[in-house]
């Protein structure tokens, strides 16, 4: 069957995630930074057969470069796609300017997540929420003018900026009950912006804390808000979760979960396992297969947790 045929069968996103909501299931979303991280979230995907979201923040996008990035996520596709199997849909994760959010969806990615707040904390101001709603709504409108089909993801609660070992907890991060995204913020958020997707404040962060782990979900909380929002709900911060608590949160209405510490932390360890026993060795193609199968090997168990597999 050629690409073009078999793509017309094809789920789209916002179908696959439907999708996984009815089976009680998430779709696992990994950020990607390197040729070896996507070969490894590509080949768990079609190992196991389920569709998985690979995400590039702004600084991931600029180092892979967005068209080659499309292409290389294309060619995957057209290889080993399946209408009811593995397939990789490309998400602009943690996307902070409208110029980038609108270089995004014209490049084709099936979903963007803006990020108002990011930038801004970034500049060392906060953001009001009428502002972050009022800038949402029209990061809303540039995506769909430009194509109605790609999802546009909003982000409603501070949970820290980067995905690296951490001391502590990041400085005003969201972790306490009151600090956490309330349901009635989030149905005015929803409402008034028409995101398609909301990434909520529940207990979790980016990065991973070193020596104690990080700070439980809040589950009842997740399950209010879905009920609340009306749409399907994203887990930043994947990283450092316990499966226990993976589990709850996806019963709870949690239908896409965001991993990047981890991997990147199974790269580093599968790198230096392969420079001290190769030590002369200088062909990348002969040290990566390991940083390969450290990383394959994160994936595809938390694919299997998030499927139920």
């Amino acid at each position: 069957m050629s690409a073009a045929l078999n793509f017309k069968f094809m789920k789209t996103l916002k179908q696959a995630i439907q999708e996984a909501e009815k089976k009680k299931i998430a779709i696992g979303h990994f950020n990607v930074a390197n040729l070896e991280q996507l070969k490894a979230v590509a080949h768990a995907g079609m190992r196991l057969q389920v569709p998985v979201i690979v995400g590039v923040s702004e600084g991931e996008r600029a180092y892979l470069g967005l068209h080659h990035f499309r292409d290389l996520v294309a060619s995957y596709n057209t290889e080993h796609a399946s209408p009811h199997g593995f397939r990789l849909f490309i998400n602009a994760d943690h996307t902070h300017s409208l110029e980038h959010v609108k270089e995004a969806a014209r490049v084709g990615f099936h979903a963007v997540l803006f990020d108002p707040l990011g930038e801004a904390r970034g500049k060392g101001r906060e953001l009001s929420f009428d502002d972050h709603i009022a800038q949402t709504r029209v990061a809303v409108k540039l995506v769909k003018s430009i194509n109605p089909t790609i999802l546009v993801e909003g982000e409603l609660g501070y949970i820290g900026g980067s995905s690296e070992i951490l001391e502590t907890v990041p400085k005003g991060a969201a972790v306490r009950p009151e600090e956490l995204t309330r349901p009635e913020d989030a149905v005015r958020f929803v409402r008034e912006t028409g995101v398609d997707l909301l990434a909520p404040a529940v207990g979790n962060i980016h990065g991973m804390v070193k020596g104690v782990g990080n700070p439980p979900l809040d589950i009842a909380r997740i399950r209010e808000i879905r009920k609340a929002a009306g749409v399907p709900l994203v887990l930043h911060g994947g990283s450092g979760i316990s499966d226990s608590d993976f589990f709850e949160a996806i019963d709870a209405g949690i239908s896409v979960i965001h991993i990047s510490t981890e991997l990147r932390v199974a790269w580093r360890i599968g790198l230096e396992h392969s420079l001290k026993a190769h030590p002369e060795e200088v062909a990348p193609y002969k040290l990566m297969p390991e940083a390969l199968a450290a990383m394959e090997s994160v994936v595809e168990r938390r694919l299997r947790l998030f499927s139920k597999l």
